[in-house]
């Protein structure tokens, strides 16, 4: 491509809307322009990129069996309703109805359509293992989109859904996605780890998310650096050590006027924020629960939802603790909680503490010397706290680290959770009816993109793997009118080009600084410089956008320095 042929307006000023350097980055080396909130045009230089992670996508998935389909946007509700998703879903989905009041959704996902073409298409064990895939537009309602194209309303998935005839052989096509997943992340060229994920909306019973690691990622990693355990702080667990809990054993409520956190309660009463507990009212499925944790550690929702089985939780609104506690929010307690129609949870961090400190269900009080048994008595122990950096490995009994990630990928283990909800079934050997054994996998293809700038930047802009870059080389001839030089450019672009290599010419006439900068900001990984003073002694420049090296070789040299310099730097990113 000609530089003049193409689209490509770069941007001197950062958009006051981006947010994180992806999102900056993208606006600014005109990759994608915003067409409303959440909703982004691929200009071409993006959908290059895009097109890169579809294809390496695409031929892995196809070397590992599975064959691909295009299930249509539109989801007829009585899908989801068969599956209890159309509720379960909530307000992420997005819904319409067609001229004659039936309802759709904009598919978020595609269990129900691929479980329903399966159970039409196969009745017998003959025709399993089989697996689909396909690369389409999934749209969600985000409550607050953000981060360009990293959560956005409309995106592009691979999502692929495998049968089987029984769980061992759900768990063969299970292991042969996670590892087609570890080829995938690999062959983009990203540093990622693979860690143990909650299964949500999904559903099923186990599964894992495939986490580039980037300072700037929005999750975070709970990971053991002594053996292979990692999860997402959602999904952590970890040995807690269990300290604290000496409050005395005399119970007495004591006035704490303008106490508010946990660190000023335990100044107040002299003793350590692990000797005070505290007691988080929720309302879940209708319920009001307490749920009481050490003070010093923090609740993971997402645990407790599992933990009460509850498919809709929130916290509960000030107006509804003062109702049932008597007591703005901030001074609930285990005592008497019970009796005002709260279940009370309490977590394992509480369960073998001696006496604590807590909410006394009043303004302004707290109690002292509080004891399980005594005082206070629990209808269920869980385990609900997040698992931090420090806590101990569950696995080995080291210290559990932390990191931060971006979710690229998610590989479940559905089991028969969506075949029994819609009565898929086939015929076994002895021609009995059962159940299919589902796996579902999913991958952001444009999300990927984003991810791989996260993980590859400096300040002058992008730095692709070569794999997805939108170009591999930039030819650049410093100055259009010195004949010589451009002749060159032009010789060795055409020479690129048959040679297979993804290859622009920069052939405006402007200044070298805006060809350099364009050409940093965009990330081209390898830059071939044409000045007029080099190539009068035979010399051209060959730079390498992700380490700043610069290579002066002879000009009849520079076809297969170019070739051997792209080469090497798709074995760095393949190997880093």
């Amino acid at each position: 491509m000609r530089w003049t042929n193409a689209l490509i307006n770069t941007l001197r000023e950062t958009p006051k809307e981006a947010e994180t350097i992806s999102h900056k980055l993208m606006l600014k080396a005109g990759l994608i322009l915003k067409l409303a909130s959440g909703i982004y045009d691929f200009l071409p230089l993006g959908w290059k990129s895009v097109s890169k992670v579809i294809n390496i996508i695409r031929e892995e998935m196809n070397k590992a069996g599975a064959q691909e389909v295009l299930m249509p946007v539109l989801s007829p509700a009585e899908l989801w309703k068969e599956t209890g998703r159309w509720d379960l879903y909530g307000k992420e989905m997005m819904r319409i109805k067609d001229r004659n009041d039936n309802e759709f959704a904009l598919g978020p996902t595609h269990e129900e359509i691929i479980t329903d073409i399966v159970r039409r298409q196969i009745n017998s064990y003959r025709q399993l293992p089989v697996n689909l895939y396909q690369i389409q537009v999934k749209f969600r309602d985000e409550i607050r989109p953000r981060f360009g194209v990293m959560r956005a309303r409309e995106f592009i998935m691979k999502d692929a859904y495998s049968f089987d005839k029984n769980e061992q052989e759900a768990q063969k096509s299970y292991r042969i996605m996670f590892e087609t997943y570890n080829r995938i992340c690999k062959r983009i060229g990203f540093k990622f780890r693979a860690v143990e994920a909650d299964t949500g909306a999904i559903g099923g019973t186990s599964s894992a998310e495939f986490m580039v690691l980037a300072d700037t990622g929005e999750e975070t990693i709970i990971y053991c650096p002594n053996c292979d355990y990692a999860a997402n702080v959602e999904k952590a667990i970890g040995v807690v050590d269990a300290i604290g809990g000496d409050a005395g054993e005399k119970l007495e409520k004591i006035y704490t006027p303008n106490i508010k956190t946990v660190e000023e309660l335990a100044a107040f009463v002299k003793m350590k924020p692990e000797d005070t507990a505290k007691t988080i009212l929720y309302i879940a499925d209708g319920k009001m629960y307490g749920v009481m944790m050490r003070g010093d550690r923090e609740i993971n929702e997402i645990k407790l939802k599992n933990a009460i089985g509850a498919i809709d939780l929130r916290l509960a609104t000030p107006e509804e603790i003062e109702s049932k506690t008597h007591a703005p929010v901030g001074f609930a307690g285990p005592i008497n909680l019970k009796e005002k129609g709260i279940i009370l949870l309490i977590d394992k961090t509480v369960e073998n503490m001696k006496s604590l400190v807590c909410g006394g269900n009043e303004k302004d009080y707290h109690y002292i010397g509080v004891m399980r048994g005594r005082d206070f008595k629990e209808d269920k122990v869980v385990d609900v706290i997040k698992i931090k950096a420090g806590d101990g490995c569950s696995k080995c009994g080291s210290k559990l680290k932390e990191q931060k990630g971006i979710e690229v990928g998610h590989v479940f283990f559905l089991g028969t959770k969506y075949s029994k909800s819609m009565n898929a079934t086939f015929l076994d050997e002895q021609g009995k009816s059962q159940y299919f054994v589902m796996g579902c996998y999913g991958i952001g293809v444009t999300r990927i993109v984003a991810a791989a700038i996260e993980q590859n930047y400096d300040e002058n802009g992008i730095i692709w793997p070569v794999s997805i870059a939108p170009y591999e080389v930039s030819i650049i001839p410093v100055n259009i009118k010195y004949k010589e030089g451009y002749e060159f450019a032009e010789k060795i672009y055409s020479q690129l080009k048959e040679k297979g290599i993804d290859v622009i010419l920069d052939d405006r006439d402007c200044s070298p600084g805006v060809k350099f900068k364009d050409s940093d900001l965009i990330g081209f990984p390898v830059k071939v410089i044409i000045g007029e003073k080099n190539f009068k002694d035979g010399k051209v420049e060959i730079k390498i956008r992700k380490d700043g090296k610069v290579k002066l070789v002879d000009s009849n040299k520079a076809l297969n320095e170019v070739i051997n310099t792209i080469n090497e730097l798709k074995n760095d990113f393949l190997h880093n």
